[in-house]
C-alpha cells in the first residue's frame, strides 16, 4: 500500500478492525516516511466463474436481482429478499475459495428457495436448469413434493417419540 501523500510503500500498522459484516477489514495505517495517517479498506475478492469460462468479480447485485426475480409478485417484503441474498452470499464466502462457479452459487440459492417458497423455487429453478417442456416442472414439482413429504414425516415421527 501507498502512502496517498508521500507515495512511499512502507507503513506500520496502528489499529486493525472488522467490519460489522465481517466481510474486510479497516486498517490505520502511519507512513513511516512522512509519519501522516491514513486509512485502508481490505476485502477478499471472489471471482466467479460463468458456463462460458468467462471469469468476472461477484457482483452482490446480481444475486439480488436473481432472488427479486424468483420472487416476483410473491408475498415477501424486500429486506426479506435482502437477508436471502445476504445468506446465499455467506453461505458462498465461508467455502474460503477465491473462485466459485455460477453453478454453485444457483445451487445454494435453490437450496434457500425451497425451504421458503415453492413457486418462487420453481420460477429460478425453471431458468436456472433451463427447462424447456412441460415434463421438466412435473419432474421438479414431484421431486418438491417427494421432499415435503419427507419434512412432514420427520415432524411427526419427532413429535411422536416426545
Amino acid at each position: 500500500m501507498h502512502c496517498p501523500f508521500c507515495k512511499n510503500n512502507e507503513s506500520k500498522v496502528i489499529d486493525s478492525r472488522i467490519s460489522e459484516d465481517g466481510l474486510s477489514i479497516k486498517r490505520r495505517r502511519k507512513c513511516t516516511k512522512c509519519g501522516k495517517r491514513y486509512s485502508t479498506l481490505e476485502t477478499t475478492s471472489l471471482m466467479v466463474i460463468k458456463r462460458s469460462g468467462k471469469r468476472e468479480e461477484f457482483n452482490k447485485d446480481k444475486l439480488y436481482g436473481g432472488v427479486r426475480k424468483a420472487f416476483q409478485g410473491r408475498p415477501i417484503e424486500k429486506e426479506d429478499l435482502h437477508e436471502l441474498a445476504a445468506k446465499v452470499e455467506d453461505d458462498i464466502r465461508s467455502k474460503g475459495v477465491s473462485q466459485i462457479d455460477s453453478y454453485d452459487i444457483g445451487l445454494t440459492l435453490l437450496k434457500y428457495l425451497e425451504e421458503i417458497d415453492d413457486v418462487a423455487y420453481l420460477r429460478f429453478a425453471s431458468v436456472y436448469n433451463n427447462y424447456e417442456r412441460l415434463a421438466d416442472f412435473e419432474k421438479e414439482i414431484k421431486k418438491l413434493r417427494a421432499a415435503r413429504t419427507k419434512k412432514t414425516n420427520r415432524k411427526r415421527s419427532n413429535t411422536s417419540e416426545k
